[in-house]
C-alpha cells in the first residue's frame, strides 16, 4: 500500500498544519470534570523502570515489583478509587459477575489488572509479546474488506491491550493503522510507544475533535484501504454530538462521531474489543454495518441505531472481562448537558 509521503507511519501528525490551527480546528478546552481534565499521570521513567524490570527478571519479579506502585497510586488518588468502585458496582449489580459487593479489594485489583495491561501494551508494541498467544475472532471479515481495496473503521474501547492489534498490523502486511488519540491526554505515554516501535505500521493521529480537515484526511486513509481506529467510550471535548443509551443499567453519554464518519466515507464499520484468555489475549472484531446509512428524515434514529449496538457489544465484553475495562473517571456523569442529535 503507498504511504502519506513525508510522514512516517508511527509519527503523529503535527496539531498546526499548513498553516492551520490544527486538525481539531482550534476545538474548545474541556469542561472541568471532563475526563480529558484529568490530565496524564504518566512517568516516564517509572515506565522505563518497569520495563526494564520484566525485561531483565521476568513477569513474576515486574509483579511483585509493580504492587508498591500501584498501591500507592490507587491510595492516593480517590477519584480514581470511586470511580472503579461506582463500574464494579453497577456491573455487579447488572450481572453478578463479581461475585459479592464490591470494596476496595476489587478497586485495587482493577487497578492491578491495568498495570498488567500496561506492561502487555509495551510488550505488543516494542514485539516482545508472544504471537502465538493472540487469538483472533472475526479478523477475516476486515481482511476481506481490505482485500477488496476499501478501508474500514474499528471503533474500540479502553477494555484489554488494544495495542495487540498493531502486533496484528506487522504479522499481517496488509494491516495498515491510524489511531485517533486525543491531543495531550495521553502524550507522554505514546513517546514512549513510538520509541518502542519507531519502524511500525501505525500511526498516531493526535486531534482533539474530528473536524473537516481530519475527515479529508482519514478520507484519504481510507481509500488506501487503511484502518482507522477510533474510541466508542469517551466523550469528545466539544461535547455537541452524543447520545444517551443505558450502560450497565443506568444512563451514560457516548459519542457519535465514528458512526458519522463511517457514513461519510461511505466505508464498513467494525466493532474491535480484546480480553485476557489465560495466558494470552482474545481480540474480537465484530461487523457494525456494511454500509451506514444516515438519511436526513432518519438520521437521529439510524445513529441511535448503531449506537445502541456498539454499546450493547461493549456491555458484552466488560461482562466478561470485568477487570479489564480502563476508564478511571465517572463514566456515567460526563456530559449532562443536552447534546441533541441534530436531523
Amino acid at each position: 500500500m503507498t504511504q502519506a509521503p513525508h510522514r512516517h507511519r508511527s509519527e503523529p501528525l503535527p496539531l498546526d498544519t499548513a498553516g492551520q490551527r490544527g486538525l481539531d480546528g482550534g476545538a474548545p478546552k474541556p469542561a472541568d470534570g471532563h475526563w480529558a481534565t484529568l490530565g496524564e499521570n504518566t512517568s516516564a521513567l517509572g515506565i522505563w523502570l518497569l520495563w526494564g524490570t520484566h525485561k531483565v527478571l521476568g513477569r513474576s519479579i515486574f509483579r511483585l515489583c509493580v504492587f508498591p506502585v500501584v498501591v500507592v497510586y490507587w491510595a492516593a488518588n480517590p477519584k480514581a478509587r470511586a470511580a472503579s468502585l461506582q463500574y464494579l458496582q453497577r456491573i455487579e449489580a447488572a450481572y453478578g459477575v463479581i461475585g459479592q459487593a464490591p470494596g476496595w479489594r476489587e478497586t485495587l485489583r482493577h487497578f492491578l489488572s491495568f498495570a498488567d495491561t500496561l506492561l502487555d501494551k509495551l510488550l505488543a508494541i516494542s514485539g516482545r509479546y508472544p504471537f502465538e498467544r493472540v487469538r483472533c475472532e472475526g479478523l477475516e471479515q476486515v481482511l476481506r474488506t481490505m482485500d477488496s481495496g476499501r478501508g474500514a473503521i474499528i471503533v474500540t474501547a479502553h477494555v484489554g491491550c488494544l495495542e495487540l492489534c498493531r502486533a496484528l498490523a506487522e504479522h499481517d502486511k496488509r494491516l495498515a493503522l491510524t489511531v485517533l488519540v486525543h491531543t495531550a491526554h495521553a502524550r507522554r505515554f505514546n513517546a514512549i510507544l513510538r520509541r518502542l516501535d519507531p519502524g511500525g505500521r501505525v500511526c498516531l493521529l493526535e486531534v482533539g475533535e474530528v473536524s473537516a480537515a481530519t475527515a479529508v484526511l482519514l478520507g484519504e486513509c481510507v481509500e488506501r484501504g487503511e484502518l482507522i481506529a477510533i474510541s466508542g467510550d469517551r466523550v469528545p471535548i466539544n461535547a455537541s454530538k452524543t447520545l444517551a443509551l443505558p450502560f450497565l443499567g443506568v444512563e451514560a453519554r457516548f459519542p457519535v462521531g465514528a458512526y458519522v464518519l463511517a457514513s461519510l466515507l461511505n466505508c464498513p464499520l467494525f466493532f474491535m474489543g480484546c480480553m485476557r484468555k489465560g495466558e494470552g489475549h482474545l481480540v474480537i472484531f465484530e461487523p457494525l454495518a456494511q454500509r451506514l446509512a444516515l438519511p436526513r428524515s432518519r438520521r437521529a434514529e439510524a445513529l441511535r441505531e448503531v449506537a445502541k449496538d456498539y454499546v450493547q457489544r461493549l456491555e458484552d465484553f466488560v461482562r466478561r472481562a470485568p477487570y479489564e475495562w480502563f476508564n478511571f473517571f465517572s463514566f456515567w456523569d460526563q456530559g449532562t448537558e443536552t447534546c441533541p442529535i441534530e436531523p
